[in-house]
């Protein structure tokens, strides 16, 4: 979106399956960035050889760049075998590689129902450093997503794995709706905690609270506005990710539709808007 302060960018399958729908809709916002998560129903991970080819060549042609490699690494059970995973995770660096991006979001696994986050700590840890590792290897940034269930879902584990690893190729995606789900205040509360680490925020809002919902960037307890005044107060350069998930919110992914996308683009411009305006 021309014009405004932030890189905004947005998981244009929350559009449709089909690329060329996807990428008419962002062409026609104004939306000159992605986060690549599948196309035709298909994983990043997974795309073929000749879809990998298609892709590059119809983003190229309209001129829309990949914020990130959306992918699905860390959203397995911390008890599952991790070599097959670590695999895939090399395949995540090739596709950022390939499409050009320095980063990849990705997870800290799912932790049993009923166990201690504490007890799985280490071996978090170990696999996280291995990934990134990795990642400075060949030049590239792991964006650690808050996510409900994982080890990092609240802001004090999310802050614990960002210190611990402590390195410039471990950062932050911070998303209010995903800290609202499990009873976090994502502004000020998480994000002080986090906001050093910050390098992506994802533009999805919820209401807080058991009927909790989500809803249009600025509706919801998210505190949308002041977060992106925050970080613009601090010299933030990142994307702004819009993931409204207005119609579907998965495991895996979201969607909302290209009506749905519409309205989510238009309550973060007003968002967008309602910064730069005090800030002037």
């Amino acid at each position: 979106m021309a014009g405004h302060t932030f890189v905004v960018s947005g998981f244009a399958d929350e559009i449709d399956a089909d690329l060329e729908t996807q990428l008419d809709l962002l062409e026609r916002l104004g939306i000159e960035h992605l986060d690549l998560r599948s196309v035709e129903n298909t994983n990043v991970l997974d795309l073929s050889d000749e879809q990998v080819e298609r892709v590059t060549d119809a983003l190229a042609e309209r001129d829309i760049g990949v914020t990130s490699i959306g992918s699905p690494i860390g959203k397995i059970d911390v008890t599952d075998e991790f070599e097959p995973h670590f695999e895939r995770f090399e395949t995540a660096l090739e596709m950022a590689q390939t499409f050009e991006t320095a980063y990849i979001r990705l997870f800290s696994y799912y932790i049993p129902e009923n166990e201690r986050p504490a007890d799985y700590r280490e071996e978090v840890l170990r696999r996280t450093r291995r990934k990134v590792e990795r990642a400075e290897a060949v030049g590239i940034t792991l964006l650690h997503e808050n996510e409900k269930d994982i080890y990092g879902d609240t802001p004090e584990r999310c802050r614990d794995l960002l210190t611990a690893i402590d390195s410039p190729n471990f950062r932050a995606v911070f998303d209010p709706a995903n800290f609202l789900e499990i009873g976090s205040t994502p502004y000020p509360d998480a994000l002080l905690q986090l906001v050093e680490f910050v390098d992506q925020l994802h533009i999805k809002d919820a209401t807080a609270g058991e009927r909790a919902s989500i809803v249009p960037a600025g509706e919801g307890d998210g505190r949308i506005p002041e977060t992106l005044a925050a970080l613009q107060a601090r010299g933030f350069e990142g994307p702004v990710s819009l993931e409204p998930h207005l119609a579907i919110a998965g495991a895996m992914s979201g969607y909302s539709g290209p009506e749905g996308y519409e309205v989510g683009a238009k309550a973060l411009v007003d968002c967008l808007e309602a910064v730069e305006a005090t800030s002037e």
